[in-house]
């Protein structure tokens, strides 16, 4: 059986591509309740995003209703100005989350981190799997949608902020990633299947335009409602 990571970044337009490319850029608009839980409903809702492709590190802007950008990384996020005068910043963000839960406001900072590690996670899948510390194991298949879907087991170090150390990713038979489950470990480990659809290839790379997340039962099935966050992206540009 032909190596399931392999098998992924064949699908999704190969590692060589890929690597020919330092960022990538999208218009991306936002919905769902999560960010009107977080006390933040519109000030991502219409934005772009730009993700480098290399290291952990991400924009998105405006931050409406200002046009101010972040700047995140792991270790530190930030918004600032158009002239790159520092509004706010969160060194060490991720310790700023702890006894989080689901309808527990944000700052913009915090947004922004959450953004931020989520989009490089999404962006950069599945070429993400084959960075270094990252351990991948192909577990049982899954059967949805009258398709049975191969799946991966995936553990991410510490080094990588991303939404929890395990994470499962789930393949077509062609190898496109169609859907994503992990827990949100700041706020609450509430967990959660990303499903992705409409893929567009965009300078021989093939990436989703559109993404729902959904609460995860028990029995590993999503639930029809709530959408915790819905995700459409356009105007990709690689650089």
């Amino acid at each position: 059986m032909t190596n399931l990571v392999d098998l992924a970044i064949r699908a999704h337009g190969g590692f060589d591509r890929f690597n020919a490319f330092s960022s990538l850029t999208a218009k991306l608009h936002q919905g769902g309740i999560l960010w009107g839980l977080k006390g933040k409903p519109t000030v991502l809702e219409d934005c772009h995003v730009r993700v480098d492709l290399r290291d952990e590190r991400v924009s998105h802007w405006p931050f409406a209703p200002t046009m101010n950008h972040s700047v995140f990384t792991p270790s530190r996020v930030a918004i600032e100005t158009p002239d790159g005068a520092v509004v706010e910043e969160l060194v060490d963000p991720r310790s700023s989350f702890e006894g989080y839960e689901m309808e527990t406001h944000w700052s913009n900072p915090q947004v922004a981190y959450f953004a931020g590690y989520t989009m490089w996670t999404y962006l950069t899948s599945p070429f993400i799997l084959k960075r270094p510390g990252v351990v991948s194991d192909e577990v049982e298949p899954w059967q949805e949608n009258g398709e049975t879907w191969r799946r991966l087991h995936v553990c991410f170090p510490d080094d990588i902020a991303t939404h929890s150390r395990e994470q499962t990713f789930y393949f077509n038979p062609q190898g496109l990633l169609v859907r994503h489950d992990y827990e949100v470990d700041i706020q609450g480990r509430n967990a959660a299947a990303r499903y992705l659809a409409d893929y567009v290839e965009i300078d021989g790379i093939s990436l989703p335009s559109r993404m729902r997340i959904f609460p995860r039962g028990s029995n590993n099935t999503p639930l029809a409602a709530p959408l915790i966050v819905s995700v459409d992206l356009s105007d990709f540009r690689f650089e």
